[in-house]
């Protein structure tokens, strides 16, 4: 079956018509050293300008107020500017052209100071800023993602589907409402449930006000659901939660709400409204931006101060509130300098929160929020165990391969949240075919790998979907988010493997810190190592359809976690024989 992960870079032709797109033009793309200074650190930056530009000059533009910086042909109204020097020039085959680099530093900065800047490039007269006029910025401090975010085992809860304290639960409404009548007092009610479990942190999908059962299309930051519940029912789940030890993630929507706001709507009915920068119209009333061409989704305009400043005031609100950090969707859209003022009030309200972002595109792409927030949902990763664990598309080595070059890539300061599936794509079992022993290979995987995991709900309880998300060319999101089964309609087994592997990643310091090891690769086969100074675990896979036999010269030997029973070990000289059925694996301490 084939997969669907990435959106606008889906094909070969997207991607290099990406590519061809900024070559050609100025860009900056937020490539600068480092992208998330200390303080005393100053900062360099590159600007490149693409044959569709003859300009022979560039220019750094900068403040550290956090006040926009301003100016024109290299003359600053507001803040400072400098000349970027020449770097060379460098062909570029896919554009048949040549592209020229400039370079330039902005001096270092003491803490708690938000610098913001642009790069242009012009000659005497003309004068154009990189990508599209952006503002780019980051903030000046020491402070590392909180330790708790390497402990963390996460679980991903769709409010509407997981659970109801009403009777009757679930019940399913038709088409368009699509609600399944869950609420924030049913998770608190099986708060007990998701401890026994093993997790310690839930990320909840959007509980603001809004028109649809999914809640991405917010009529207020500052409220609750009234489907859902009250704000005394979130706080009652906040404290029961915490007394537990589990932490509280609110996914947060900064880039786009709902077409019925009550701000969209006086911005739409009145010419002069004062909401009206809030949204950037091309033709008012009805012709604005939006987020992914969706009509009743309009882009917040975060380049406005007020209205950024209520987005920010949003998420100030819920960590005073009692939340433990966020998970922010659609993190690419909005202005590339709002999350350096996010980073900024986040970090003052409570230091010890979380943030990471919904970043749907590549590598080189998710690490420039470094800084901005404390890491990225691992889309990378996700594709590389789907392809190699659900479709069997990639050999083992392939997969090795991948993770010694993706592990190389990302700072450890850069937390990456790892998952099989979530909301918004087919389910791992559904790819899978229902072939509960690929679930178990890949969530062993992933749980013996860097980054916290995310268990999407039900996906512990065997739950998939009944056709696939793909219809008729449009996605029916409703089949990956199917109401969460209860008590006989789990799968005891399954949900038994997945408690096993919760404790053992919790009770394993090395699984959520250690250095990773490779051991073997072949087609079918991987091993690699776990260790940090206090222990030293290796996992064992076999992705093939029949058994297999490896001898390997390590000293771990003990078998503390299996797939299934017909796993064993055995201690030989020099080594250990590990016996594996076909798609099965287990791990050695």
């Amino acid at each position: 079956m084939e997969d669907f992960i990435f959106g606008t870079l889906s094909t070969e032709e997207l991607r290099l018509n990406r590519i061809r797109k900024e070559r050609r033009g100025i860009t900056h793309l937020q490539r600068r050293t480092p992208l998330d200074p200390l303080p005393g650190q100053s900062v360099e930056v590159v600007l490149t300008v693409g044959p569709d530009h003859p300009f022979d000059r560039a220019w750094l533009y900068w403040t550290d107020d956090g006040s926009d910086p301003e100016g024109e042909l290299g003359h600053p109204s507001n803040g400072r500017v400098a000349p970027l020097h020449f770097m060379g020039s460098e062909w570029d085959t896919i554009v048949w052209g040549y592209l020229r680099h400039f370079h330039g530093t902005i001096p270092a900065s003491p803490a708690g100071r938000v610098v913001r800047y642009r790069l242009a490039a012009s000659d005497d007269q003309t004068e154009v800023f990189a990508d599209n006029n952006a503002f780019y910025a980051f903030y000046v401090e020491n402070d590392p993602p909180p330790t708790w975010a390497k402990d963390a085992i996460i679980y991903q809860i769709f409010t509407d589907r997981f659970y109801s304290t009403s009777p009757g639960f679930p019940k399913v409404e038709a088409k368009p409402s699509f609600k399944c009548n869950g609420n924030l007092n049913g998770i608190t009610t099986k708060l007990e449930y998701l401890e026994n479990l093993g997790v310690n942190c839930l990320w909840l999908t959007p509980i603001f006000p809004s028109p649809s059962y999914h809640g991405y299309d917010a009529t207020s930051f500052f409220d609750i659901n009234p489907r859902l519940g009250t704000k005394e029912d979130f706080r009652k789940l906040i404290d029961e939660a915490h007394l537990r030890g589990i932490r509280i993630l609110m996914d947060f929507v900064p880039n786009h709400w709902s077409n019925m706001h009550p701000n969209f709507l006086e911005a739409q009915k009145n010419p002069n409204s004062s909401f009206n920068n809030w949204f950037t119209f091309h033709k008012w009333p009805n012709e604005y931006e939006t987020f992914f061409g969706i009509k009743t989704l309009p882009q917040i305009n975060l380049r406005c101060p007020e209205a950024r400043n209520h987005v920010l005031a949003a998420a100030k609100y819920w960590l005073e509130f009692g939340v433990d950090g966020f998970r922010v969707d659609d993190c690419i859209d909005p202005s590339p300098d709002f999350f350096a003022d996010f980073r900024r009030v986040t970090r003052a309200v409570n230091p010890d929160s979380w943030t990471f972002g919904e970043a749907v595109t590549p590598p080189d792409s998710q690490i420039t929020f470094w800084g901005g927030m404390d890491g990225s949902l691992d889309f990378m990763l996700l594709e590389a165990l789907r392809n190699t664990f659900a479709a069997q598309k990639w050999s083992a080595r392939r997969f090795n391969d991948f993770l010694i070059r993706h592990m190389a890539f990302f700072p450890d300061a850069f937390t990456r949240p790892s998952f099989l599936d979530n909301h918004d794509m087919n389910r791992f079992l559904w790819i899978a075919d229902g072939d509960l022993r690929k679930l178990r290979l890949a969530a062993m995987c992933q749980f013996t790998l860097q980054g916290a995991p995310i268990v999407y709900y039900g996906t512990e309880a065997g739950l998939s979907q009944e056709r696939d998300l793909r219809q008729n060319g449009s996605a029916k999101h409703e089949e990956c988010r199917l109401p969460m089964p209860w008590a006989t309609k789990q799968h005891a087994d399954l949900l038994n493997y997945y408690v096993g592997l919760i404790h053992l990643r919790s009770g394993n310091p090395a699984l959520r810190c250690g250095l990773h090891t490779p051991i073997l690769a072949t087609d079918t086969l991987l091993a690699y190592r776990r260790s940090d100074n206090i222990g030293s675990l290796v996992t064992v896979i076999n992705l093939a359809d029949q058994p297999a036999t490896i001898n390997m010269p390590i000293s771990e030997q003990a078998l503390t976690f299996s797939t299934d029973l017909a796993v064993r070990s055995e201690k030989i000289q020099g080594g250990v024989k590990v016996f594996l059925p076909a798609l099965g694996g287990g791990v050695l301490k």
